[in-house]
């Protein structure tokens, strides 16, 4: 997976024609798509300042074969989400990025190990939070870690992302997922 600069993520954001804040959140999804792997990237963006995380926005292969939803497993449609996140906690247990907008899935239900951007398109409030995998050791399969939810596999990534959303005293987040470019 590509890492991209702080410009390059900046010219993208300008020829999709989305806003910029001061301090928010960018998924970047895998072209890759490896099945059930940890393959993309996430970066937060605090001022002039980034920081490159690992992780994945896609859902592990039980929820792709087990359906959480009749409809199908949620993955998150690329797009802009103004706000749409704060701090909270992921299933009442630890601190987290929590979905308080609605926000649009694709609900892929063809019950294979391959998360896709396919199926009817479903918006709502699904808690497809920003949360951590295993809080002692780096992940490599997403497994039952993410249902939709974009996590991210190594603790210390993300306890300095959490830090560095307490330290922005900001009420709400704008998490942005674009598609590898």
């Amino acid at each position: 997976m590509k890492k991209y600069s702080y410009t390059e993520l900046e010219q993208e954001f300008t020829r999709l024609g989305y806003s910029w804040p001061t301090v928010h959140i960018i998924g970047v999804r895998s072209k890759a798509n490896e099945n059930n792997k940890f393959d993309d990237n996430f970066y937060i963006i605090n001022g002039p300042m980034m920081h490159v995380f690992t992780g994945t926005t896609n859902p592990g292969r039980h929820w792709l074969l087990n359906l959480m939803n009749p409809k199908g497993t949620a993955v998150l449609k690329p797009g802009q989400y103004v706000d749409a996140y704060q701090l909270g906690l992921h299933q009442g247990k630890y601190e987290a990025l929590v979905q308080r907008k609605p926000v649009t899935v694709y609900r892929d239900n063809d019950r294979d190990e391959t998360a896709e951007e396919q199926g009817k398109e479903d918006t709502g409030l699904f808690g497809i939070n920003i949360h951590r995998a295993n809080p002692n050791a780096i992940s490599s399969l997403i497994e039952k870690w993410s249902a939709g939810c974009q996590v991210l596999n190594n603790p210390t990534e993300y306890k300095k992302l959490i830090e560095i959303c307490k330290e922005s005293g900001k009420k709400a987040f704008t998490y942005t997922l674009l598609r590898e470019f």
